[in-house]
């Protein structure tokens, strides 16, 4: 699993953790018995896990302070997201799509360490509450394995050119919401693909009804909840912080002339029905000033034929002559293992990050003219020659970099919601919620 799906990962499952501590004193509550509220493809939804997320869901929304709307209500929304999910996860199994042990433990152990615990705090924590630690590594696995789903689906997918990009910053000189960010949450009246005019008239006159109730002065959050059926309903809706130009367009020209607290009317898009609040802005820009560093290496490589002490002897050896006058570029060319050999093991111009730590603390540690000692890391042993360092203003690479990002996190999000929609509307379901 990459960094960024397991930070994703982490922003939602945490705020799962917390409601599920926050739930756990009603979850005690003794239930009917069960029985199924909803035929998926091959598996149920039953009463009792729909009873059991109206409970997390309500705990945290009063951490929230906001009002829920009611449990009627609030169990059609909550089932709707809940088939959702289970038809991912079935084309997941499908697909074989797996998520192993060793992986889940991992995530465990972020999980652990984002709330400060060891895994072992986090366990008695979790028991304490009540919350049995199997099923919330499981509830884990699951979220998992819906990232891994939209990874090799939709992300995976994706190709950004360098004329989008081109194109893409062209644009963006021209529009306001260049160097601004804006707080967003929204209300997302989703659409079928294959919905009938009766249907979409029916979605629009819902979205109507949710901004007659925000005029009316009801909360943002509030409304959300009883009226929206995205991802984050629950949570009032909350996009967070976005910049200006990683929104769709439709977003951006709606809200552009929009205040802290405003909200736009109905907006139409081909997944459904949109309302979007400015919940607040900020100014972003000007230049972005980074240190670089241009080094030179020698690596030698550990292997089955070279172990580490040879390859550090052999390093130590070159460093003598480094010593004793030798040239660094011509001992890099005969010596070196790395792709840099051919250029006398020159690495050109360095930003933070673009090396390993180690190699990257070794190097900042040393002087313009200096040469380190050998530095082990995961490629092997190095020597480093710093030969100087500048200060750069890297705001256009930044900028293309973050277009290329933007690009990729909107057609992401627009390609992720069709194949959603796509996946539910071929899904058989049955709704036995009304059933008594």
């Amino acid at each position: 699993m990459n960094a960024r799906i397991l930070d994703r990962l982490m922003s939602a499952v945490l705020a799962l953790a917390i409601s599920s501590v926050g739930a756990a004193a009603h979850a005690a509550q003794p239930i009917a018995v069960d029985r199924i509220v909803a035929v998926v493809n091959k598996d149920v939804i039953t009463e009792r896990e729909l009873n059991e997320r109206l409970r997390v869901t309500l705990a945290n929304l009063k951490r929230q302070g906001v009002t829920p709307p009611s449990d009627e209500v609030l169990k059609k929304q909550l089932l709707d997201r809940m088939i959702t999910d289970e038809v991912q996860l079935q084309f997941a199994v499908d697909s074989g799509i797996r998520v192993d042990d060793a992986q889940l433990d991992a995530a465990m152990n972020r999980i652990a360490e984002q709330n400060k615990m060891t895994l072992e705090q986090l366990k008695e924590a979790l028991s304490k509450d009540g919350i049995p630690f199997a099923k919330f590594r499981e509830d884990i696995r699951k979220e998992i394995l819906m990232d891994r789903v939209r990874e090799s689906e939709v992300d995976n997918k994706i190709v950004i050119s360098d004329a989008e990009v081109d194109n893409y910053l062209s644009l963006q000189a021209k529009t306001k919401g260049q160097g601004t960010e804006y707080q967003l949450q929204n209300i997302v009246i989703a659409v079928p693909e294959q919905a009938s005019p009766e249907e979409v008239s029916s979605k629009q006159a819902r979205a109507q009804a949710a901004l007659k109730e925000l005029q009316s002065g009801k909360s943002f959050a509030e409304v959300a909840a009883a009226y929206s059926n995205a991802n984050n309903a629950m949570q009032g809706g909350q996009l967070g912080w976005r910049e200006g130009s990683r929104l769709p367009d439709i977003y951006l020209n709606a809200i552009s002339k929009l205040e802290k607290g405003q909200f736009t009317g109905v907006l139409k898009t081909p997944n459904g029905f949109h309302i979007v609040l400015v919940a607040d802005k900020r100014q972003q820009g000007g230049e972005v000033m980074v240190e670089q560093t241009h080094a030179h290496h020698i690596l030698i490589k550990t292997n089955e034929a070279v172990s580490e002490t040879d390859a550090k002897a052999r390093l130590m050896a070159i460093k003598e002559r480094l010593d004793n006058g030798g040239n660094f570029e011509e001992l890099a060319r005969l010596h070196s293992e790395d792709a840099s050999a051919n250029n006398g093991g020159d690495l050109g111009w360095l930003n933070q990050g673009d090396t390993v730590p180690e190699f990257e603390k070794a190097m900042n540690g040393l002087k313009p003219g200096e040469i380190s000692g050998p530095v082990r890391s995961q490629f092997g042993w190095h020597l480093i020659r710093v030969d100087e360092r500048r200060q750069q203003d890297v705001s256009g690479e930044k900028a293309r970099l973050e277009a290329r990002q933007a690009l990729r996190s909107r057609k992401s999000d627009e390609q992720y919601d069709n194949w959603v929609r796509q996946l539910r509307d071929q899904a058989f379901v049955e709704l036995r919620l009304e059933d008594q």
